[in-house]
């Protein structure tokens, strides 16, 4: 569906039709074929090589969440990429981060953002949280028949929502399937150690800083048994991707206040190579 408004001066009659506020319902009705779920695929033997992205991890504080990613992306048991951002904003006060496939899970997140924009300018006013959730949940499992072939995207979603004055944080599978998570979440290949990081590390009382500094701990310990995840790169500057979601909307930290916080966990993984056990035994 093209929108050639050279030879007549208007929009097709698509675009000027009321309709729902969902922007994939109309790409789906008047356009089908541009929605990645829908796209036909040759047949393949095996899995197909493609760039994947690894770990995400969030955690939520008493004003918001941290969502936060490392970047290296792999092909195989190649690095595909050692910058990769796999962390946006969805909107003003919610963000996703990315695992799977990379081509396609940075594709559903435009479209992901387009939904939400789509859906604010029809109705005049900003979806829920939890319909924000619901609506990535319904996007990933129109990718359903692509992860059977390999192609899977499962992001990370948290934002702040509004209603409730609080950080929340949803967990997805391959099937569209959706789950609050409580505290804290990780996914990808990494995902294992990064929530046994967490799972030792999270407060209910966490400050924002604290929140900070444990999810790009958790990434350094998944960097450190994880081949796929990318540990903090000082020669090139190649740290972690860390935002947060607040009241105040969303944000994404400097490379200079996410550099000053990996140094400070290296130095002290430098002095305790193993964690703060290996001193008690």
């Amino acid at each position: 569906m093209e929108a050639n408004i050279r030879s007549t001066g208007r929009l097709p009659a698509a675009f000027l039709t009321p309709g729902s506020s969902s922007f994939m319902d109309f790409l789906g009705e008047h356009s089908p074929t541009l929605l990645p779920g829908n796209r036909p695929l040759p047949p393949v033997q095996g899995a197909i090589e493609a760039p994947h992205g690894t770990t995400i991890v969030a955690a939520a504080f008493p004003g918001g969440a941290v969502l936060a990613g490392d970047r290296r992306a792999t092909m195989g048991n190649v690095i595909a990429q050692r910058d990769i951002e796999k962390v946006f904003p969805a909107d003003e006060y919610s963000a996703v981060g990315i695992a799977g496939t990379a081509g396609l899970a940075v594709e559903m997140v435009k479209l992901f953002q387009l939904e939400l924009e789509h859906f604010e300018k029809v109705e005049g006013a900003q979806l829920s949280l939890e319909g924000k959730a619901n609506r990535l949940s319904t996007m990933i499992r129109s990718n359903l028949g692509m992860a059977m072939q390999g192609l899977a995207v499962v992001p990370l979603f948290a934002g702040y929502d509004l209603d409730r004055e609080k950080g929340r944080i949803f967990s997805y599978d391959v099937t569209g399937g959706r789950s609050e998570e409580h505290g804290f979440a990780a996914t990808g290949s990494g995902s294992v150690f990064a929530r046994s990081a967490l799972k030792k590390l999270f407060r209910e009382d966490f400050t924002e800083d604290q929140a900070v500094t444990a999810v790009v701990q958790a990434l350094y310990d998944a960097a450190d048994d994880d081949s796929a995840t990318g540990g903090p790169d000082m020669a090139r500057k190649i740290y972690p991707i860390v935002t947060v979601i607040t009241e105040d909307g969303f944000k994404r930290l400097s490379g200079d206040e996410v550099s000053e916080t990996v140094r400070a966990v290296h130095e002290r993984r430098l002095e305790q190579p193993d964690g703060p056990r290996a001193a008690l035994l």
